[in-house]
C-alpha cells in the first residue's frame, strides 16, 4: 500500500505540472506563442497599408493633379528647330532679374526663317512678382540687347489678336523706325513670363510665330 500511495503523489505531481504549463502558455496576451527557454514570441502586426494607393507624382498637395506652369527647353518650337552648335546660345545675354529658388530660366537661339540672326527666346517660371513686371524687366533687356536707342522712348506694346489656349496676356511691340524690322514679343500669365526678339519681321508675323512657340515652351503640370 505504501507503494501505491507514492505512484499517486507522483501522478498529482505531474498533472499539477501539466495545468501550470497549459495556463502559461494560454496566458500569452499579446497573441504569441512561449518558446522552450519561457521567452514570450509576440505574434506578427498586421501588414495592411492603411495609406492606399500610392500618390500620383503629379499631383498637387489635395491630389489634383498639379496645374503649375513651367517654361522648358523645347525643340522645335513653333516649327523652328533649337539651334546647338556653332549657333546656340553661348551665355545669358539679358539679365533675366532675380532668380530664386525653385525658378527655372530657359535661354535659346531658335532657327528664324530667311533672317541673317535667329530668334532669341527667354523664359523664367514660379515668378514670385507680378510676371507682368517681369516681363517689363526682360523687354528692357532686349530692346538693349537688340541696340534700342532709348532717347527715342521705349516702343509701344501691342497685345496680339489670338493669344493661344495658353492664354494670359500676350504682346509684341516694333522696335525699330520702319515698318519692319526687330519685333520684341512676351507673354505674363499665372507665375510665367517669356520674351523673344525676332529680327527683320513685322509685328503680325512675330505675333502669330510667337504664339506657336509659347505652346511649346510653356507646359502646365508635372
Amino acid at each position: 500500500m505504501r507503494h501505491v500511495r507514492r505512484r499517486s503523489r507522483a501522478g498529482a505531481v505531474t498533472a499539477i505540472a501539466a495545468v501550470v504549463l497549459l495556463a502559461v502558455t494560454g496566458c500569452n496576451k499579446n497573441g504569441g506563442s512561449t518558446d522552450p527557454t519561457g521567452s514570450a514570441t509576440t505574434a506578427s502586426p498586421s501588414t495592411t497599408d492603411s495609406a492606399g494607393p500610392s500618390a500620383d507624382p503629379s499631383a498637387g498637395p489635395s491630389g489634383e493633379p498639379d496645374g503649375r506652369r513651367r517654361v522648358v527647353e523645347a525643340s522645335p518650337a513653333g516649327g523652328l528647330p533649337r539651334l546647338t552648335g556653332d549657333g546656340a546660345l553661348s551665355d545669358v545675354p539679358v539679365d533675366p532679374g532675380e532668380m530664386r529658388d525653385g525658378m527655372t530660366l530657359v535661354a535659346a537661339h531658335y532657327a528664324a526663317p530667311g533672317a541673317a540672326e535667329p530668334v532669341l527666346f527667354m523664359g523664367v517660371d514660379n515668378v514670385p512678382e507680378d510676371t507682368g513686371k517681369r516681363r517689363e524687366h526682360l523687354w528692357r533687356g532686349m530692346l538693349d540687347h537688340a541696340g534700342w536707342d532709348h532717347e527715342l522712348g521705349q516702343p509701344q506694346a501691342e497685345p496680339v489678336a489670338d493669344a493661344g489656349e495658353l492664354g494670359g496676356s500676350v504682346e509684341c511691340m516694333l522696335a525699330s523706325l520702319s515698318e519692319s524690322g526687330n519685333v520684341i514679343c512676351g507673354w505674363a500669365d499665372d507665375g510665367t513670363a517669356g520674351v523673344a526678339l525676332f529680327p527683320d519681321t513685322t509685328l503680325p508675323e512675330a505675333g502669330e510665330l510667337f504664339v506657336r512657340m509659347r505652346a511649346d515652351l510653356e507646359k502646365t503640370g508635372g
